[in-house]
């Protein structure tokens, strides 16, 4: 029994294409549970609706913690989780955690909450959308892609940071006396340049000066490129993380074939 649910509950156990349908139906409720997290917080359908919300997410997080439950049971099958020990291990590990964390909302949501804590677990609650990575190997692939391609992030993040200091200190020092509210201090002109680099600027704050105007033109101009060095990074890493997926399932697919045909 417990070999059986560890092949329907784990993803990388699945002999078959795609989810098990037991893993199907699970990425189904956490879509579904996703969608009214988001609705309750509309507070005309949180009023009207209020029995029938707290219904729907009772059901929900009873029918997620058998789930939880059966997953630690199950985790036994894998040679690292056997055992109490194993046990214990497996609840600390990443996706476990996250389904823990996914449940905790609904048990602290009962009492007398501020208004902040309440809206902290309903923004809390939509963590399960992140369960959804554990079927996916696009996430396998997104991590990989990381690792692979980290060097090259890191060095795309410190050219925008060091661009981002140069622009916000010289538009410190030419607009201050102009704009002191949006321009008095470098922290200040930070988060212009932040708001440049990334978009179009925020507001009608804009330099009056003519360096500054000069260089608010550098840092929109350099922005294109900084956003886009990443971008490319990133499609690349992809490219090349799928395409070992991808002959990593080619190769699966072709061992199971000759076995099958061997026995």
């Amino acid at each position: 029994m417990r070999k059986l649910m560890y092949r329907y509950l784990e993803p990388a156990a699945w002999q078959g294409d795609g989810m098990s349908p037991v893993n199907l139906l699970v990425a189904a409720l956490v879509v579904v549970a996703s969608i009214i997290a988001i609705a309750e917080t509309e507070a005309i359908l949180a009023s009207r609706y209020a029995e029938q919300f707290f219904m729907t997410e009772l059901a929900l997080f009873c029918i997620f913690l058998i789930e939880y439950c059966l997953r630690v049971y199950a985790a036994g099958e894998d040679p690292r989780y056997k055992g109490v020990t194993g046990r214990i291990r497996y609840i600390f590990s990443f996706w476990a955690l996250i389904d823990l964390l996914a449940l905790l909302p609904f048990i602290f949501y009962a009492g007398d909450h501020s208004g902040f804590f309440l809206r902290f677990l309903k923004v809390l609650r939509l963590l399960r959308i992140a369960r959804l990575g554990r079927f996916s190997q696009a996430w396998d692939a997104f991590v990989h892609a990381l690792g692979d391609r980290r060097y090259e992030l890191m060095l795309s993040v410190m050219l925008a940071l060091l661009m981002l200091i140069i622009s916000s200190s010289m538009l410190y020092a030419v607009e201050a006396p102009y704009q002191p509210e949006a321009f008095g201090s470098i922290p200040r002109a930070f988060w212009w340049s932040v708001a440049t680099l990334t978009t179009v600027g925020y507001g009608d704050v804009t330099p009056i000066t003519a360096i500054g105007k000069l260089f608010a033109g550098m840092t929109a101009i350099a922005g294109i490129g900084l956003i886009a060095m990443p971008t490319g990074i990133m499609a690349a890493a992809f490219s090349d993380a799928f395409q070992v997926a991808k002959e990593k399932a080619d190769e699966k697919r072709r061992l199971a074939e000759s076995n099958n045909i061997s026995e």
